[in-house]
Formats: C-alpha cells, structure tokens, sequence
C-alpha cells in the first residue's frame, strides 16, 4: 500500500522505484508490429492535409528551456491551420488570456508536437516539429483569422506525422453524447477559476459574469 501520510513526497516515494531505462520499459510490452512504425512519415500527404483542412479543434505540445512542459488547445473553423507545403503548416494566433506560455516556449527551444481532431470523427493526427513564431506581414494576410486577424503565427516544419487508431477517443466516449456525464456531475468553470484564485471577498456569481463577458467579447 502506497503511504501517502507525507505531504508532497507521493511522487517522490513512487519515483524510488519508478522504471529508469527503455530496456525495463520494453521488457513490459511486446514489440509494435511493423505498420506501426512503418506509418510515421516526415512530411503529410495529400490525406493527412485533407485531414487538416477538415480540422477545428487542435492541441499544442511545448516545452521551455528546462523542459517544463505545457499543452494548450487551440480551435477555429475547418481548416483555420493552413498546410503551406508537405512540410510547412502555419497556426494563426488566436485571442485568448494573452499569456503567451506556448509562444514563449517555442522562442526558447523552437519545437512543438500538434495533435489534430476532428469534432465527431474518430481520426487524429500526430505532428511533430521545428517551429518558430512570425510576424510578418505577407504571411499573416494568407492565414484564416480566427476572430480578428492574427498578430502572430506559430509555423512548423514538419518532421514527424503519425496518423493515431481511433482507440482513445471511442474508449472515451468523446463524441457520443448519450454517454457523456451530466454537467451537474463535475465543478463548472467559474467554480474552479474561484478556487484557483482564492481572493478574499471574490464570488462565484462574480466569476461567471466574467466567463459571460469573456464568451461575448471573446474576439476582442
């Protein structure tokens, strides 16, 4: 039985016997068969950027220069991902908390990993890469704005692309809405903004006129 009396040890006690080598890990699994290995490309093919086109809902993978990572989503309208070339694709800058956490990473160690879904579709797609943030002018006016137009987007040459089995999403029930949990049974949103923030005298009513402004003025 895991202790767990020690506040903020757990992970260090489960890391004590934690694998610590690829060896150990590959002695718990079976080979991948050959197709599995054999599908990831460098660059998309004309169905993988068909793909692509038909995608509204993406997440992106970064890393900063000590290697905290962070995943964000992003989501437009089909296609708001604009595949310049089998190598090259160009994610607009969208509005959001201006935070700039993934922009930031991608200035510090120019990569990212992008998983691409389509809403009511099993299919995703992996893509891994170099990337940079632009600003310039001539490529900002070819993109899809998602709201007002982009300041900045985020392009990625492609190194990896690795079209994933639909597995997780049908194990997740994702898109069958008969099987989703009814809204009641998880915090809403404003409920876990106030217990993030924690301010003295703030309230849940006031969090949500935020989240209501926030929505209506959400291209601003």
């Amino acid at each position: 039985m895991i202790d767990t009396a020690a506040d903020g040890l757990l992970f260090e006690s489960l890391r004590a016997d934690a694998l610590t080598s690829p060896d150990q890990l590959r002695e718990l699994y079976e080979q991948p068969n050959e197709n599995a290995l054999r599908k990831e490309i460098d660059h998309l093919t004309e169905e993988t950027r068909a793909l692509i086109g038909c995608s509204s809902l993406m997440f992106i993978g970064s890393a900063d220069a000590e290697g905290r990572a962070d995943v964000t989503p992003r989501g437009g309208p089909a296609g708001f991902v604009s595949v310049l070339d089998e190598r090259t694709l160009v994610i607009p800058d969208a509005t959001g908390n201006k935070r700039l956490d993934t922009m930031h990473n991608i200035l510090q160690t120019g990569r990212v990993g992008l998983l691409f879904l389509i809403p009511g579709r099993p299919t995703t797609l992996r893509v891994n890469g170099r990337a940079c943030v632009s600003a310039s002018p001539e490529l900002l006016a070819q993109l899809t704005p998602v709201g007002k137009p982009p300041v900045a987007a985020i392009v990625v040459q492609v190194e990896q692309a690795y079209p994933h089995c639909p597995k997780s999403l049908m194990r997740a029930n994702a898109w069958r809405p008969e099987q989703w949990l009814p809204a009641d049974a998880q915090p809403t949103s404003a409920e876990v903004t106030l217990a993030q923030l924690n301010l003295p005298g703030l309230t849940i009513e006031q969090i949500e006129e935020i989240e209501r402004e926030s929505l209506r003025t959400r291209y601003e």
